[in-house]
């Protein structure tokens, strides 16, 4: 029998419904330390970015923070940020289905957040049964996507190659990342009126699409 393909998730607005929540959270707290910001920005310019990567465009335009009031602001953050995962967090529509579907395939979750966040948002949403101990945090590796050596960390722990990992990412820069590691990319483009899906990766709209295009690419791959 052919080796299943290995399913690398990214987490916000892949698997779990957080992105409006972090985009809230941070509309809410940056202008409290003199960075304009709002929800809709967040949405629009910095889905998927790593958090320090945001704050210093921002200071460019409006004042380069100090690190004691990042640490500040990036702790209060994330507490915030927790506080309401765990108390309004869902998964994408059709996630879990697709995952129950999915089910002999090796699985990860590789995010640019915080593992502890990560945790919270498959635990939150029940769907840490899917992944094991598969958790693969940028902050861990001190990598972040766009950058493709976090996705390539990942594959080599789960002892894949490259060539037979599936990369799922709703944020242009996780598939940026996901392409230029070599691997087989899934866009899950959420906002198709906005995003345009990079050459090279295959676009699915809803998480129903997943397991019949996860199929597609197998059946491909074994006859190459």
């Amino acid at each position: 029998m052919p080796i299943p393909l290995c399913l690398l998730f990214d987490s916000d607005g892949t698997l779990v419904d957080s992105e409006i929540i972090l985009a809230e959270v941070m509309g809410e707290l940056l202008p409290t330390f003199d960075l304009p910001f709002s929800a809709q920005q967040y949405i629009e310019e910095f889905r998927g970015v790593r958090f320090r990567t945001i704050i210093d465009k921002l200071g460019k335009h409006h004042g380069i923070l100090g690190e004691e009031s990042y640490s500040e602001m990036e702790r209060e953050m994330r507490h915030l940020t927790e506080q309401r995962m765990r108390a309004e967090l869902l998964p994408i529509d059709c996630i879990p289905e697709a995952l129950e579907s999915l089910v002999k395939y090796p699985k990860a979750v590789v995010s640019n957040g915080p593992e502890r966040k990560v945790r919270c948002a498959m635990e939150s949403t029940g769907l840490s049964k899917h992944f094991g101990d598969n958790f693969y945090s940028a902050y861990n590796l001190g990598i972040w996507k766009p950058d493709p050596g976090l996705y390539l960390k990942a594959a080599e722990s789960m002892e894949q190659p490259p060539e037979r990992c599936v990369v799922i990412d709703d944020a242009i820069v996780g598939v940026a990342a996901g392409l230029a590691a070599g691997m087989q990319v899934i866009h899950f483009n959420r906002f198709p009126k906005k995003e345009k899906t990079p050459e090279g990766a295959i676009v699915i709209h809803h998480a129903s699409e997943l397991p019949k295009t996860v199929a597609l690419l197998a059946a491909k791959i074994e006859c190459s």
